[in-house]
């Protein structure tokens, strides 16, 4: 059996829309952005992850960056074999003198469609893979906060990611009711480039909304402990000059309230397709959130009180989906019968 653990690697995947991360060996071993640089005149891959995050929005005509996955599923099929490909040569980087076989354990957003998850199986499997089981992401994230989703109790996970927010009522190793939207992250980022080119004038770039939307994003127009003005540089629309403008959390938290107010509808409707007796449970449980989302700040507050239930934010919101994914690898026979 050694000998086959030996020659086997086994690895989790949590393929974001926004970062992919993998564990190995019960560790993160690769934490990186979902992006790739190549030339277009070679088709080489010139950077993978954090490098070509760099470069984004700032290539010249011979460079271009992609991002494979567009809301939660793979749009660039070739891009996304490579990029996986990157990845799993960043663990396999302290010199294996042979090539391990490779399992590998992928999440998937719920609402997925069998094109979709076709692409995804077969991107892991040019990748390298020769086993590969996927898992939906609200039952991942359930794992990875603590949840025994094997217990005839209702539980209610909501997975802010990149591309999609996953909302699933999860019972007996199930998902009884979900809803999965396509208004997540990026989306947030989207509303901030929107809202600085409308009410202040100023041009700026996916990587600085993205950091404005870390520095002072927020759901809440008034918060406990607010943070400081932020200051953002860009491109004056009216004379093409570049400038520097503060912006606020309030501000930022006026920008995304409409797709906000879109998650809050999907949750609500979700609870209301749930069973009532799981809606019991859940009115004692209440509402989990992980994924990159959970951290804006204030927003468990806000749909709490929408929803008139407690909101509790995993204690790692961005790694418990891919934390999920590796005890599901580790526990194989116990979890096939909720893998894919």
């Amino acid at each position: 059996m050694g000998i086959f653990n030996f020659l086997t690697q086994e690895i989790a995947i949590d393929l974001g829309t926004a970062n992919t991360l993998i564990i190995h060996k019960d560790k993160v071993v690769v934490n990186e952005p979902s992006i790739i640089a190549m030339k277009r005149s070679t088709g080489e891959i010139i950077a993978i992850g954090k490098g070509a995050q760099m470069m984004h929005g700032k290539t010249h005509e011979d460079i271009k960056t992609i991002r494979p996955l567009k809301d939660g599923v793979i749009a660039d099929f070739k891009a996304a074999e490579h990029m996986i490909r990157g990845f799993i040569k960043m663990i396999n980087r302290k010199g294996n003198f042979m090539t391990p076989q490779i399992r590998m354990v992928i999440c998937i957003p719920s609402g997925i469609t069998e094109v979709e998850k076709r692409a995804v199986r077969q991107s892991a499997e040019k990748a390298g893979a020769k086993e590969v089981y996927m898992i939906p992401e609200p039952m991942a994230a359930a794992i990875g906060i603590g949840i025994d989703i094997s217990e005839p109790m209702g539980n209610m996970i909501i997975d802010i990611g990149g591309g999609t927010t996953e909302i699933a009522v999860i019972a007996l190793s199930g998902i009884v009711s979900d809803e999965s939207i396509r208004v997540a992250g990026d989306n947030f980022t989207e509303d901030i480039i929107e809202y600085m080119r409308r009410q202040h004038n100023l041009m700026i770039g996916e990587r600085t909304a993205e950091q404005i939307k870390i520095e002072v994003g927020a759901a809440l127009p008034e918060l406990e402990n607010p943070p400081e003005d932020y200051a953002v540089n860009g491109r004056d629309l009216m004379t093409g000059i570049p400038k520097q403008i503060l912006v606020s959390y309030s501000e930022i938290a006026l920008s995304l309230d409409k797709s906000i107010a879109k998650i809050e509808e999907a949750v609500l409707k979700a609870l209301e397709h749930t069973p009532p007796e799981l809606s019991a449970d859940i009115y004692q449980t209440g509402l989990y959130l992980t994924g990159g989302g959970a951290l804006l700040r204030g927003l468990d507050k806000r749909i709490s009180s929408k929803s008139k239930l407690p909101v509790y934010v995993a204690e790692d919101p961005l790694q418990a989906v891919v934390k999920g994914t590796g005890i599901a690898l580790k526990n194989l026979p116990s979890y096939k019968t909720i893998m894919q």
